[in-house]
């Protein structure tokens, strides 16, 4: 059985303290590209650098990657905060990645969080 596409929405931890929400098809090639400060206009800046991966969700769609995205940028710094928490998260400034799977194979069923 061939293997399909994942889309991940990743939240970074920036040096400065803040959160930045972003959407890729690899991980570990996006974190690369924001340290090297070739990423997001908004973590380009000297500041915020490094960056750490502290947040993924893997989804099955662009669409729905880019949506959780989009929807994380809109909430507040307590509201982004307590997202994370209640998705395992329990402390921005962690060394530790949490990483959730939205993935599902059968479209009748809800996404699977692992």
């Amino acid at each position: 059985m061939a293997s399909k596409q994942a889309y991940y929405f990743y939240v970074l931890f920036c040096q400065d303290g803040t959160l930045y929400g972003g959407y890729t098809v690899d991980l570990a090639n996006r974190l690369a590209t924001h340290n090297a400060g070739k990423g997001a206009k908004y973590t380009r800046v000297r500041k915020r650098l490094p960056v750490r991966m502290i947040y993924a969700e893997r989804w099955e769609s662009k669409s729905l990657a880019m949506s959780a995205e989009a929807k994380f940028k809109r909430l507040t710094r307590p509201q982004k905060e307590k997202y994370l928490k209640e998705h395992g998260q329990a402390d921005v400034k962690s060394q530790q990645l949490v990483f959730v799977n939205k993935f599902t194979d059968n479209k009748d069923e809800e996404p699977i969080e692992e």
